[in-house]
């Protein structure tokens, strides 16, 4: 049986010439330390809205993130931990279904908690 899937929204700042450089940083690390099985960095995202009393633009890219319903809470608090912004968008929204293939690959490629002493 596979893990419950999550897939988990945030937006990350453009910082470098092609615009993926600081969410590619993070993307890699978030897979690399076995809290989601992917991340899709999503280049050209424009992101208006409101920010200390005033309406704001800015260029973004989004991360698209594939991960169990276990990880989320160790995924969000992570990107919450590593990300630039004083208040990252982290946005958690259940799968209901998909291909089973891709949910097995997915909860397999998802590193458990581990049991601490």
């Amino acid at each position: 049986m596979t893990a419950a899937a999550i897939v988990v929204l945030c937006t990350a700042p453009a910082a470098a010439a092609d615009g993926r450089a600081s969410a590619d940083d993070l993307a890699r690390r978030l897979v690399d330390e076995g809290l989601c099985a992917c991340v899709n960095v999503v280049s050209g995202v424009r992101s208006f809205f409101r920010w200390e009393g005033a309406v704001d633009v800015a260029d973004e890219v989004l991360l698209v993130a594939k991960t169990t319903r276990d990880a989320a809470p160790r995924l969000r608090q992570r990107i919450l931990e590593l990300h630039p912004y004083q208040v990252p968008e982290v946005l958690e929204l259940a799968v209901d279904g998909g291909s089973p293939a891709y949910l097995k690959w997915l909860s397999a490629s998802v590193t458990p908690p581990r049991d601490l002493p």
